[in-house]
Parts: C-alpha cells; structure tokens; sequence
C-alpha cells in the first residue's frame, strides 16, 4: 500500500467529523498548560496526530515528530486538505521555535522543549519587540546580568502576541552592552510563572487583545536556558524571523472555511444563471483565486528547489509581503461583497458571521506590521534576493 493510501486510511478512521469543518468559537488549537477544549474532540484530533507526530510531521521521529521526508509531508498535507481537516496544532512552538531549536538548540534543549511543543502541551510567545525597539529590533535594550549560574533580566517587551496565554517566552536580551549593537545580544528561554514577569493585555481597534506588553523586573533565568552562544544571539533571532515571515505568509494562500467567497458573494449579491451577479465583483474573485493558485505553486517550487532542506531563506520576505497583501485583498473584497453588513460592531441587525468579518477585517490591517513590516520585507527583497545596491 502506497503511503497516501495509508494516509488516507488512518484520516479516514481517526479524523472526528466534527474538525472537518472550520473551528467554533474557543476551538484553538495553540494548546498549553491552561487550554481548554469545548469540543473534547478537537483533543482528540490533537492526541491522535501528536502521537504520529503529525503535528510536526517533518521532525525527527527522537523528538516526537513524524520523520516524514518532503513529498510524504506534501501527500499528508493534501489528504488533510482532501478532508476539509482543520489543524490538529497551532502556534509559535511549530512555526517558529521548534524549527529554531532543531538548528540551534543543544540536545538537552531539544529532548526538554519539542516533545511538549508536538504534543501541544506548551504555549510559546516572542519577547523581541520593545517600546523603543520596533523595526529596528537590535537597537533593544532588556538587559540580562550573570549571577552565578542564572540571569538577572529587567526590561519591557511589547507586541508580545498571546502572552496572556503562554507558558514559554523566547526571548532577545542584551547581555554586552559595550557590544556593537548585533553583537552583544543572547537569546534565552523562560517559563512564564517565573517571579517577575509581568502580562498585561492590549486592547486593539478590533476589540480583541491578542498582543500585550510584558514586564521583567528581576526574572532570574538558568544560564543553560540561553539558545547557541552568548552574544550571538542575532543569529539565532534573524532565523527565527525568517520561520515566523513564513508562517505570516501563509495566511494568504486559501484556508479551511465554512462558505468559499463566491458562495457569500451570491448570499450577499445574487446570481444570475449560476454565477454572481456582479460582473465586477466575478471579475476581482477570480482574480484573487487566481493570485491564490499562483502564490500556492510558487511557495511549494521554493520549497522543491531548495538546497537547505526545510530551512527558510530569504524568499521567505517575500511569501510575507505577497500572502499578507493577499490576505489584506480577501478582506478588502469581502468589504466589498458584504457592504454595509460589514460595517457593523454589535446588534441584532447583523450576524455572527458579519460581525466576525468585521473583526477580521481591521485585524488583517496589521498583518503588514507584524512580522517586519512591508517596508522591511522591501528592502530584504531588494538586497538579498534581487541584488541591488543600498
């Protein structure tokens, strides 16, 4: 039996009807310590796939992961897709520091972090952002003092997505400050429920807090906590960067939904023999469905191409700056399909589905921010991949 087959058989038995479709309000799936799950069988699916380690199936199978070569991660991804299959597993553990720690992790930190992050059972957060240090991200200034065989950390983050909810923080601090900027700066893991850390939400135009600023008075962190060398930090968090501009990136490509948008736009707009009403509107839906196919084929040549395995290159400024104006583009057209339903904050005159939109709308504005912004990923497009002069 071919292992699509095989594949197709185990989803087929082991895949609860109920995750075939988009999840319901509270049906994350970024797991934790603190995670709940009002579908049990949203827990299931995940318990299922973290014990074939398909939750991280190109892994190591030492560490809890699925061991799967490229083609055989590509066939799972397409039977996932095959079955309308929302994901097991969410979050900063597999998008970003698991990859970081398999490249640059010791093997006690590896056997102690990634079979938990496979199994969901840590919420990671990124602690690189701070007041005074946003795009230019080397100029921050926490600082972590030696003490014995621990740090002494005091600072600010800010921007920290999900640090309400994590268990973990990766995070950048300065530990030379006579250093050159990039020079003098380490990156360290820590438990959340340390003494000293502060969470404290942040309010959005949205009306959701999925960032917050963090507070590090005095947090006392293990020395062996610290990722690769002290001081050489930079490159650990330039690699980071580039799993997580990935990972942003993916989010414009097409995803598990309820309705397609040609389905809400004959909710919203009509049909006429079949198709939507709007000409103009047809027009812009294919070509966005379009720009989905051809960013889709462009990210899996860049994948089949490349010589440094699952590593990012610098490709990946571009997938960000593309899937983010993609994902932007979809909201935008759904403004435009939706028209003043989608204008609404709360009553009974608009629905759930309306009012979620709306939300989902102003929070794609900052997908151009996060991440590096645009105007960062332009200028990496411009050096490292087209070549051209500063």
């Amino acid at each position: 039996m071919s292992f699509r087959e095989e594949t197709r058989d185990w989803l087929d038995e082991s895949c609860p009807a109920s995750v075939r479709q988009p999840a319901g309000p509270g049906e994350g799936s970024g797991g934790g310590r603190r995670a709940t799950y009002p579908n049990p069988e949203g827990k299931l699916w995940l318990d299922r796939m973290a014990e074939k380690g398909w939750t991280a199936p190109t892994w190591p199978k030492e560490y809890g992961g699925g061991g799967l070569n490229r083609e055989e991660a590509q066939i799972l991804g397409e039977e996932l897709r095959a079955i309308n299959a929302r994901p097991a597993h969410t979050g900063m553990g597999l998008s970003m520091i698991g990859p970081a720690l398999l490249e640059y992790g010791t093997e006690e930190q590896k056997l102690e972090h990634l079979p938990k992050i496979i199994r969901g059972e840590i919420w990671w957060c990124q602690g690189y952002s701070e007041p005074g240090s946003g795009s230019d991200l080397a100029s921050l200034q926490t600082k972590a003092v030696g003490d014995g065989d621990d740090y002494i950390i005091n600072g600010q983050k800010i921007w920290t997505s999900g640090a309400n909810f994590a268990d973990w923080m990766f995070c950048l601090v300065r530990t030379d400050p006579d250093a050159p900027k990039h020079e003098g700066i380490s990156f360290i893991l820590f438990d959340m429920e340390t003494p000293g850390v502060t969470v404290k939400p942040i309010q959005l135009i949205s009306g959701m807090s999925p960032f917050c600023e963090t507070f590090l008075d005095d947090v006392r962190v293990p020395k062996k906590n610290i990722v690769s060398e002290v001081n050489k930090g930079w490159t650990v968090a330039k690699r980071l960067l580039q799993y997580e501009r990935t990972s942003i990136g993916g989010i414009g490509g097409s995803s598990q939904r309820a309705k397609t948008m040609e389905e809400i736009a004959k909710d919203y707009l009509g049909e006429s023999e079949g198709r939507i009403a709007d000409a103009d509107i047809r027009d812009r839906l294919l070509k966005h469905r379009m720009n989905d196919r051809i960013y889709g084929l462009t990210m899996r040549r860049s994948g089949e191409e490349s010589s440094s395995g699952n590593a990012p290159t610098f490709l990946s400024s571009m997938f960000k700056l593309y899937g983010t104006e993609q994902n932007k583009d979809r909201f935008d057209l759904m403004l435009s399909i939706m028209g003043s339903q989608m204008l609404g904050w709360e009553g009974d005159a608009y629905t759930g589905r309306e009012l979620g939109t709306t939300r989902e709308w102003l929070r794609s504005k900052a997908n151009s921010i996060e991440g590096g912004s645009s105007e960062v990923q332009l200028n990496i497009i411009a050096k490292r991949i087209l070549g051209l002069p500063d």
